[in-house]
């Protein structure tokens, strides 16, 4: 079985979380896309759903899905996305997409954060095979890189990137994460930083995993 299969066979699985009549919070990324095509089976059960990114709306919109702002609704009944990397503790980097900051933020509207990812995205410390992505104000990226090389990482500028808020996108490697959460925090503290990819405030409620022998649901 192929990675493909894999991430088809965890958002297959998602969709028993989708209630009827719910809108319904959407992430982004390749693991996701294959959530938005299952969820389109769902069109008519659900109210609709709020994207993470443009490209996630404009793929909902393709299933017939009609796409609400953030601004539109007080609360999510579940939010379901990918992780680039993703710890036992279900706390997770992502933003290999560039959509880290609106993740965050769709995500901050519920209090059931669905992880959707194969088996390759499992690991035991964070940074261990993904750069940490960090969304920066652009004026800023050299007074962050320079905060982030104190730090011990080794930041790259992803050129030729910008997000759909119009920010630049730093990687940060080589960056082993012992404590997710104090990182986090220490990083979005950082002047210019808008947000960065570590998840460990906003760690998943429900991990779901593609694998050969299945999909796997780690509440």
């Amino acid at each position: 079985m192929d990675q493909l299969e894999m991430k088809k066979m965890a958002a297959q699985a998602a969709l028993q979380f989708v209630r009827p009549d719910s809108i319904v919070g959407v992430g982004s990324g390749s693991t996701v896309n294959c959530f938005i095509e299952a969820l389109g089976s769902l069109r008519d059960q659900i109210k609709g759903a709020v994207a993470a990114s443009k490209a996630s709306e404009e793929l909902l919109r393709k299933q017939g899905i009609e796409v609400f702002s953030a601004n539109d609704v007080s609360s999510l009944d579940i939010y379901v996305d990918g992780a680039d990397e993703i710890n036992p503790q279900k706390m997770m980097i992502k933003g290999g997409g560039a959509a880290l900051t609106r993740e965050k933020i769709v995500a901050s509207l519920t209090k059931n954060f669905i992880c959707i990812v194969d088996s390759s995205k499992q690991v035991d410390v964070l940074g261990s095979t993904f750069p940490l992505p960090v969304e920066v104000i652009p004026m800023a990226r050299s007074q962050v890189a320079r905060k982030l090389v104190a730090l011990g990482g080794s930041p790259e500028w992803r050129q030729g990137v910008v997000t759909d808020n119009g920010n630049v996108i730093l990687d940060v490697h080589n960056f082993p994460i012992m404590n997710p959460v104090e990182m986090e925090k220490e990083l979005n503290n950082v002047a210019g930083v808008v947000t960065n990819g570590i998840f460990a405030l906003n760690a998943a409620n429900t991990v779901i995993v593609g694998t050969a022998e299945g999909a796997k649901i780690i509440k």
